[in-house]
């Protein structure tokens, strides 16, 4: 199955010289043939001699710009038309590439490990997890399992398509997840075991928790207009209409407040509209 498919594997990597040293020999033999690049995002350990020990490509940045420009500077170094992203840190399973891969050769344009809620580094992670998952599920109208999991595979050409919008933070596996919803490409998820992480996490969780939900909201309002704007809308049609009553039976009378929320509600309705329709004219001509 492998054999019939030309891919490539992307590890950015961030001080993972212990990890990598295990992980690269093991990922080389199960998958002699297959390109395998690592990108050295910056680190200050020995990750580039082990790399250069091993029989992979390494592409070293000359500073840390962060894992989303990592995986930018992979998917376009790669010469495989399957991409294959994975963590550098040991906690995903190079056997279930092929689980993965499995799915995507059913018709998937991006198939995505997704984690269950043990395998989630602390309960916080989970819970927040879980609540990305839900918003993003909201935002997009599709079952989102895993909006977070930076280990998938992905179809190289459409992948390349939202390159611009990838942020170079952590948050790239949720622009990308709704980025290929809202195009219309098939996502699918397989059930992964994450290892426990060795060391300490780059992630730091409230900062990049809050950038993830600002993440979600930034494709949703770039995508999906209509799902932010239209519930803002009502909330002001309903407090003017309210208001309207309240002053109506207490005073007998139309006040400025009244007509300054019903006036914002169709000024917030209108430019959720005129948003779908920019987001619509965008997506065609990408297509073409």
């Amino acid at each position: 199955m492998m054999k019939a498919v030309n891919i490539s594997i992307i590890l950015p990597a961030k001080n993972e010289a212990e990890h990598l040293a295990d992980l690269l020999p093991v990922l080389r033999k199960k998958y002699p043939d297959t390109e395998i690049i690592v990108v050295n995002d910056g680190s200050t350990d020995n990750t580039l001699e082990v790399c250069n020990a091993s029989d992979v490509r390494v592409i070293t940045h000359p500073y840390a710009k962060g894992n989303g420009a990592a995986i930018k500077t992979g998917a376009r170094a790669a010469s495989g038309e399957v991409l294959v992203f994975m963590d550098a840190d040991g906690q995903h399973n190079p056997d279930d590439i092929e689980k993965l891969m499995e799915k995507y050769l059913c018709g998937f344009h991006m198939v995505v490990g997704s984690r269950n809620f043990k395998s989630q580094a602390s309960v916080s992670r989970g819970v927040a997890n879980k609540i990305y998952n839900y918003l993003a599920s909201w935002m997009s109208g599709h079952s989102v399992r895993d909006l977070t999991s930076g280990f998938r595979v992905v179809n190289a050409k459409k992948f390349r398509q939202f390159l611009f919008l990838l942020p170079n933070g952590f948050s790239y596996p949720t622009t990308i997840t709704m980025s290929f919803f809202r195009a219309g490409y098939s996502v699918g998820y397989v059930p992964i075991k994450v290892f426990s992480r060795k060391g300490k996490s780059h992630i730091r969780l409230f900062k990049d928790g809050a950038r993830f939900l600002l993440i979600i909201f930034k494709v949703g309002t770039l995508y999906s207009p209509l799902k932010l704007y239209l519930p803002i809308s009502l909330g002001f049609f309903i407090l003017g209409c309210g208001y309207y009553i309240f002053t109506y039976l207490t005073e007998a009378r139309f006040t400025n407040m009244s007509a300054l929320l019903l006036v914002t509600s169709v000024i917030v309705f209108l430019i959720g509209l005129i948003s779908e329709q920019i987001t619509t004219l965008m997506f065609s001509r990408q297509d073409n």
